[in-house]
């Protein structure tokens, strides 16, 4: 028989039991979704993850303040990390370049009659080149090749200065949608604006901004903002000392380790963090570099990897069987077709051929439905997982191939079972 002609009957083997056969389908149809849903979950993790760190350079070193979970809330293990903290890492570590440091909390800054309820940054004075060199954020509408600077970052005016940090100055810096609510468009320097209690001069406006990322841009607000001196902030409007998240930049990124070493053992002086007696430190802070991102990327890649290999396996086992079942029950019920078409003149292979190809339908039908199924499912997976879903290009033709292999080898032993029907006994059976 010609393959036009085996696969022409072979479809009409599995017409003639629709029901049966779409039956049959459903595991293959839920294996295949699972892998393409569950795919599009580990890719969107991993984008959120790559999107959170993308502003971790080779030379930089992220310092946060360990926490755990303790009666439904979080809490420090140890001491909190201090501006005190950030000024010895740099003076006492000749490999560091610089020391970014932030601090927020929430406010109410006023001009005359206008009051706006917001969160403000205390900031070290190249929150800028720090905004410049992580490559989230641009001024709007910036020309895709044109090089930036941090003074493109703003409108007017300019950022406070090291002196003015250290100093503890009076003076702030507003976002460009902030200057806005506040001067109704009139121009912003050298007013006195009130945040709480304390006043401060404004020195400078930025200039209006939106993420880099296009798809991110409708998510976050990058213009109701309220910069000012960390060394102020703490001083005139928190109560109590504040946990302050430090970012160090090293000089030579090929001496980074080192370096994260001297700033874990300046810490742990600063902190009294003393060997316990397996001879470990207990940290009350964490050292993140990119190269322990990416090989926490890779591990959990891996992990996730043989989670989605298990759960895809025993969906497309269970639905194999379902074929393998469904196809000896058809060789049964056809028994006498089967020893007509040896007596007329069909080989081995043709039997063979034809019920691989009716089990290899089913697969490649359940395989398409089940295509359909995990792209529609992908919204919801998403919804579930606070948005984060990726749909992988790759992930389709992968899953259609399986499944289609999951037809063929299931379907060979009734297949060859079929085939090795006695022509005499098969024209006997009834």
């Amino acid at each position: 028989m010609t393959a036009i002609n085996l696969t022409r009957t072979a479809l009409r083997g599995v017409m003639a039991n629709k029901l049966r056969a779409a039956l049959t389908t459903l595991g293959i149809v839920i294996g295949v979704a699972s892998v393409i849903a569950t795919l599009a979950l580990g890719n969107g993790a991993r984008a959120a993850v790559e999107e959170t760190f993308r502003s971790l350079g080779a030379n930089q070193i992220q310092i946060t303040e360990r926490k755990s979970f303790e009666r439904g809330e979080f809490t420090s293990v140890g001491k909190q990390l201090t501006y005190e903290d950030g000024l010895h890492l740099k003076a006492e570590i000749e490999q560091i370049d610089r020391v970014d440091m932030t601090v927020q909390g929430n406010a109410r800054v006023r001009f005359g009659r206008n009051a706006l309820d917001m969160t403000y940054i205390g900031a070290t004075a190249d929150l800028l080149r720090s905004q410049l060199a992580s490559g989230v954020v641009q001024p709007a509408g910036w020309p895709e090749n044109q090089p930036l600077t941090p003074e493109s970052f703003l409108h007017e005016g300019r950022f406070f200065t090291a002196a003015e940090v250290q100093e503890g100055a009076d003076v702030c810096v507003l976002g460009y949608d902030t200057a806005m609510d506040l001067f109704e468009g009139d121009s912003a320097l050298d007013e006195t604006v009130w945040i709480n209690r304390h006043r401060c001069v404004v020195i400078g406006v930025i200039t209006e901004l939106e993420a880099t990322d296009a798809q991110q841009r409708y998510q976050r607000d990058y213009n109701d903002a309220f910069f000012l001196p960390i060394s102020t902030a703490i001083t005139h409007l928190m109560d109590k000392e504040p946990s302050v998240n430090i970012q160090v930049y090293v000089k030579d990124a090929n001496r980074i380790v080192e370096t994260k070493a001297a700033v874990a053992d300046l810490l742990r002086k600063r902190h009294e963090i003393e060997k316990n007696a397996e001879g470990n430190y207990k940290d009350d802070f964490d050292l993140t570099t990119r190269s322990d991102i990416l090989g926490a990327q890779e591990e959990a890649a891996r992990t996730f990897s043989l989670l989605l290999t298990a759960m895809a396996t025993v969906s497309l086992a269970v639905g194999g069987i379902g074929i393998m079942n469904v196809m000896l029950v058809s060789v049964t019920e056809r028994t006498r077709e089967i020893g007509i078409r040896m007596a007329v003149g069909a080989q081995q292979s043709d039997i063979v051929w034809q019920f691989l190809l009716e089990a290899m339908l089913i697969s490649a039908g359940g395989g398409l439905l089940g295509i359909v199924v995990g792209i529609f499912a992908i919204p919801v997976a998403a919804e579930l997982n606070q948005g984060m879903a990726l749909l992988a290009p790759d992930s389709i033709p992968l899953s259609f191939a399986v499944a289609l292999l999951t037809g063929m080898v299931f379907g060979i032993y009734p297949a060859l079972r079929a085939a090795r029907l006695s022509p005499i006994e098969a024209l006997r059976y009834e």
